[in-house]
């Protein structure tokens, strides 16, 4: 993105989303980053939203607020929302197919939870992991290999 399109855009934490004849709606982009995160996450695949560590995990407990390196939300000079996701993914998935149904998934869910339309989404892959469920059953048979070197290792000292 160029600075020429970077002054186009507005990274307000409240906009007006509809006139009304009884008033104005407000969308806070908090809420639409809540949208986004949710949207994200149900996509197979998404194990996390956001590159977080343990700190920024901490942190999140208790600010309860998206980070905005996690998720951006702008809006350009039609109204439309621009938005950036950092994601982490399963290991072994195809990560652009993965990608593509983020970004399917979240324009989707934000036009029918708010009726304004996405200009883009940029999803950023920030790492891969394994799926939680598989790391007991590794951290098991780690443990088992080691037990077998450690027995054999004091049977080698016992002989000598």
């Amino acid at each position: 993105m160029s600075k020429e399109n970077d002054s186009d855009i507005t990274d307000s934490p409240i906009e007006i989303s509809q006139e009304t004849s009884t008033g104005e709606i407000r969308i806070s982009h908090t809420v639409i980053q809540h949208i986004v995160r949710l949207a994200a996450m149900s996509v197979t695949g998404v194990l996390q939203v956001g590159s977080g560590g343990f700190v920024d995990e901490i942190a999140g407990i208790f600010t309860k607020k998206e980070s905005s390196r996690d998720i951006s939300v702008e809006e350009d000079e039609h109204g439309e929302y621009r938005i950036r996701v950092h994601v982490v993914l399963a290991f072994g998935i195809q990560l652009a197919k993965c990608a593509d149904e983020i970004q399917t998934a979240v324009r989707e869910q934000v036009l029918n939870m708010t009726n304004k339309h996405v200009a883009r989404v940029d999803v950023f892959i920030d790492g891969i992991k394994e799926p939680e469920t598989d790391r007991p059953e590794r951290s098991k048979s780690r443990s088992r290999a080691n037990a077998r070197s450690s027995v054999a290792s004091s049977e080698t000292q016992n002989e000598g």
